[in-house]
């Protein structure tokens, strides 16, 4: 049984090693915070206190995604009518010029260009899970082989800062904390995620100037 054990330990480290198990990682980052607040609890002599903070943020936790599911639910369904309307293809036309300046090698393959185009105008609607089946696909266009290309790198990028027009789970979030005017936030978010993305693909250059 210990050899078994220490064999799948083993196992789980390679398979981590080469990333085939992100969720493997997760699980030792929160295992390791979760350690860390033990462990200075216990050694500050607030272990109650620790104690009394993990069941009042577990109950916080609930209320606040019951709070919020209402409105995210209505808001995923005003997103999900514009789709069917044909806004996100209309959008998708538009960022064409636009990311053929940014992935002019992908724009070479036609499957890859619209999804491309797919991905970035369903993020910028909100629609997270439009996005992602699209964002795959044009992904696995762009690989070469198991090494990541210059592209992909920056698909990358522009989907983890990317541009929201209407950052509805955000929105609901404020709401279900008692914000009078939930969507004020919208000029900070569309300038914040607009220096994010351009910061994000500069770097990218940068990186992909130095490694050649």
């Amino acid at each position: 049984m210990q050899a078994m054990t220490i064999r799948g330990f083993r196992n789980r480290l390679i398979a981590l090693r080469q990333g085939r198990n992100g969720t493997l990682l997760m699980g030792y980052l929160w295992l390791g915070m979760v350690a860390a607040s033990v462990g200075y609890g216990a050694a500050t002599g607030r272990l109650a206190a620790v104690s009394a903070a993990v069941t009042e943020g577990a109950g916080a936790a609930v209320t606040l995604c019951l709070g919020i599911a209402g409105a995210v639910c209505l808001w995923s369904a005003v997103l999900e009518v514009m789709r069917q309307s044909g806004l996100t293809e209309a959008l998708s036309a538009l960022l064409r010029p636009l990311l053929r300046r940014v992935y002019p090698l992908a724009f070479r393959d036609s499957v890859c260009a619209g999804a491309l185009s797919a991905n970035f105008s369903a993020n910028l609607l909100g629609l997270g899970n439009a996005a992602t089946p699209a964002g795959l696909l044009a992904a696995r266009r762009m690989a070469r082989g198991e090494r990541a290309t210059d592209e992909l790198c920056r698909l990358v990028v522009m989907n983890t800062a990317s541009v929201q027009l209407i950052p509805a789970t955000v929105a609901a979030v404020r709401a279900s904390l008692g914000a009078a005017a939930p969507f004020d936030i919208l000029p900070c978010v569309w300038l914040t995620s607009l220096c994010s993305v351009c910061a994000g693909l500069l770097t990218a250059r940068v990186l992909q100037r130095i490694s050649r």
